[in-house]
């Protein structure tokens, strides 16, 4: 729609606002009669008449009624576009605290934040790597990658999906001890996870007891470090399957037997969405991590 056309309906947008020529008129700043006649070019355009006078003003016609909900999506569209260019011309500076977990962190966000920081040279991050949830409503962070979905309210959360993770061990270490066929074969294994128990950790060891600390033979509660462990073929653990997949050296060992899916959340304060750099980092995890899922997916 070129700019005339749009001036046209910003002006019948006005009159059904105001009820009458003159007040829209002086909302729009614009000469009465001037505004008389977009009315009478855009009636002419669309074939249909708008308004009726009455002694009460001018009355919408059923097809003012009609054409309403299209004109305040016109008008919605021209305020998107407006505040779209204002803000590239803006730079995005300041600082955007982040917590993740330490693999989040390490593994799968840097490739995320390097691309964000060349669009946004002035922007800074600090980046928080705690497997615990901080609290985003005393501004503990300013954003959140989450692995359960967040309770409190007056936070803008953007459901990513379901990263799934299974058990793996490197190639080498398959081939000196064998590849388990079963959860009771895992025995004979050498097996890696925490030292404590977390509360999200006690559904999986109700579900696979073979998984409880006791049993384990390496025990960190880094998750990090567990990875290293797995990388080094010192035994088998659990780890994201889309991470696994970009490591050619981990093998997933009975993904039939054991699968954990783990909802992935984006979380901010809503009192932030009006903040610029908050809402580029937002914007820039949700499709960051949105296409680490598809790449997960493809293989």
């Amino acid at each position: 729609m070129d700019k005339t056309d749009w001036t046209l309906y910003r002006s019948f947008l006005h009159v059904m606002r105001e009820g009458s020529l003159s007040g829209a008129a002086r909302a729009l700043d614009l000469a009465q009669p001037t505004l008389g006649r977009q009315i009478q070019a855009l009636e002419k355009a669309l074939g249909a008449r708008l308004f009726t006078r009455s002694q009460q003003g001018l009355l919408p016609t059923d097809a003012a009624h009609a054409l309403l909900p299209q004109a305040q999506a016109m008008e919605s569209l021209a305020a998107a576009a407006q505040r779209t260019v204002l803000e590239a011309g803006k730079e995005i500076s300041g600082t955007v605290r982040l917590t993740v977990s330490e693999v989040m962190g390490m593994e799968v966000l840097p490739p995320m934040l390097t691309q964000l920081r060349r669009r946004f040279p002035a922007l800074r991050i600090e980046l928080d790597l705690n497997n615990d949830v901080q609290d985003l409503l005393h501004r503990q962070a300013d954003i959140a990658v989450r692995m359960v979905r967040p309770r409190q309210e007056r936070l803008i959360a953007r459901r990513i999906g379901q990263i799934e993770c299974g058990l793996h061990a490197s190639r080498d270490y398959l081939k000196r001890y064998g590849i388990p066929r079963s959860l009771e074969a895992l025995e004979q294994h050498t097996l890696i996870g925490p030292e404590h128990m977390s509360a999200a950790l006690r559904p999986l060891v109700q579900r696979w007891p073979q998984l409880t600390p006791e049993r384990l033979a390496l025990r960190t509660d880094s998750d990090m470090a567990q990875l290293m462990l797995m990388r080094a073929g010192a035994g088998i653990g659990i780890c994201q399957t889309p991470l696994a997949a970009r490591s050619p050296g981990l093998i997933r060992v009975l993904p039939q037997q054991f699968s954990v899916p783990l909802e992935t959340w984006v979380v901010m304060h809503e009192d932030l969405r009006h903040h610029p750099r908050c809402s580029k980092v937002f914007d820039a995890l949700v499709q960051g991590l949105s296409g680490y899922l598809d790449d997960a997916g493809s293989h």
